[in-house]
């Protein structure tokens, strides 16, 4: 089966890329048994990814059942998710099964897995090893075929080095990744959405569906969206009862949700009109400036230090003259009179008024490189990029971490600027 058929067939809304990436890995894998583990933020539709897994797989016509381990109290999860026997606990009047029991042949799908305590990862290891589990209160061992797909919206790992998630069952779990992009990852998605959840309104409730300005619609695709999907449902079912207007403008957003225009990515506010740049790729120039930066304190240093060796006299500073643009062959070059030292007739070019030496004609100096000018932002960004997986030898992970930012992001940019595979 083929993305697009999996969209409609489960109402996937979107043509992001890394959308299509998580839906191709959660189809490739539901014909096998391994375990699966769905990892992204709050209201992405991580159970939408558990259902796909689960109707493609050969255990479709099985029973498929979703529990969110955050919400069953710590002193009865045992119990639910393993049965118990009569007597075996204050309450317990009879025997009861669990669900690995009851949905023997099945799929289970874990949500918050990571809320789940110590002493149930430990009996889910042992499930995951060789399908066998124990009733609360009974030694009988018994014996389940179900697989588990489970997600998560935390850091596992962080949890594993406070020792509240064992590393074993990590490994376990994660047998085959999902990670599900976050809304605002999915820009071009963002008013897609928009206009399915305000159809949906108004087709039930019998009313004309609303529709955004071009203005309103960037603050919007702007916004970071921390509840993602859940919350922009909300919103415009929020914007269908309250609004009076079926198109509306940036005012009347902002004025039934203030909350959007506050909640604005870094490098998407309106007012600065940066609508070509996300916080990921602001964090690539800053490292870049930075660098920079460095490289022009060493440069600096280096310089000064030619001239002490040297027995060098630099002119007066305060008379030379200010130049925003330079080149070692240009009108920008000037002769200074100086002073007898051994070394005469330098030639000088000025830059961030401190001179830097070009050429003598008596020692032979040779002339400076003329430094290519960075023409954009994004030539910044890609020459940043080839050079960071170059350095990794094309591991983008290790690549994504020297240049601070995620790998989801780094994915997108090399399809962007067309990187190939291999440097």
């Amino acid at each position: 089966m083929n993305i697009q058929s999996v969209k409609q067939r489960f109402g996937i809304i979107g043509r992001s890329p890394l959308l299509e990436r998580a839906l191709n890995t959660a189809i490739r894998v539901a014909a096998t048994d391994l375990s699966v583990l769905i990892q992204g933020e709050s209201g992405v539709g991580k159970e939408v990814f558990s259902r796909i897994i689960h109707e493609l797989s050969i255990r479709k016509h099985n029973n498929f059942i979703a529990i969110n381990c955050g919400a069953i109290p710590a002193g009865t999860i045992n119990s639910e998710l393993f049965g118990h026997e009569k007597g075996s606990f204050t309450g317990a009047i009879s025997e009861r099964k669990g669900y690995f029991e009851t949905v023997n042949g099945g799929t289970i799908f874990l949500d918050e897995i990571g809320e789940m305590p110590l002493d149930t990862q430990a009996y889910l290891l042992r499930i995951l090893e060789s399908g066998e589990f124990l009733r609360v209160g009974s030694s009988k061992v018994l014996t389940t075929d179900v697989r588990i797909i489970a997600a998560t919206n935390v850091n596992l790992d962080d949890k594993i080095h406070s020792g509240k998630f064992r590393e074993d069952l990590y490994y376990r779990l994660n047998t085959v990744p999902i990670s599900v992009p976050a809304l605002h990852e999915r820009r071009e998605d963002i008013y897609l959405l928009f206009r399915k959840f305000s159809g949906d309104f108004a087709e039930k409730y019998r009313s004309d569906s609303i529709t955004l300005t071009p203005e309103a619609k960037l603050i919007l695709e702007n916004y970071r969206w921390p509840g993602n999907i859940r919350e922009l449902k909300n919103m415009v079912e929020q914007l269908s009862v309250l609004s009076e207007e079926k198109e509306i403008n940036v005012d009347q957003l902002v004025d039934l949700a203030p909350h959007v225009k506050n909640g604005l990515l870094p490098s998407r506010g309106i007012e600065n009109n940066l609508n070509e740049n996300n916080f990921h790729e602001r964090e690539i120039i800053f490292k870049f400036l930075l660098e920079m930066k460095s490289d022009l304190s060493d440069l600096k240093s280096l310089i000064y230090e030619m001239v002490r060796t040297n027995d060098l006299t630099l002119p007066d500073l305060g008379n030379l003259k200010n130049v925003t643009n330079y080149n070692s062959e240009s009108v920008f070059s000037k002769k200074y009179d100086r002073p007898s030292s051994p070394v005469q007739d330098e030639e000088f070019s000025t830059y961030d008024n401190r001179p830097i030496i070009l050429q003598n004609k008596q020692q032979g100096y040779q002339r400076t490189e003329d430094v290519e000018e960075i023409t954009s932002i994004e030539d910044m960004e890609k020459d940043m990029i080839r050079k960071a997986l170059k350095k990794f030898n094309n591991r983008r992970r290790d690549a994504a971490e020297e240049l601070g930012i995620s790998e989801r992001t780094l994915y997108r940019k090399i399809k962007e600027y067309n990187i190939p595979d291999k440097l």
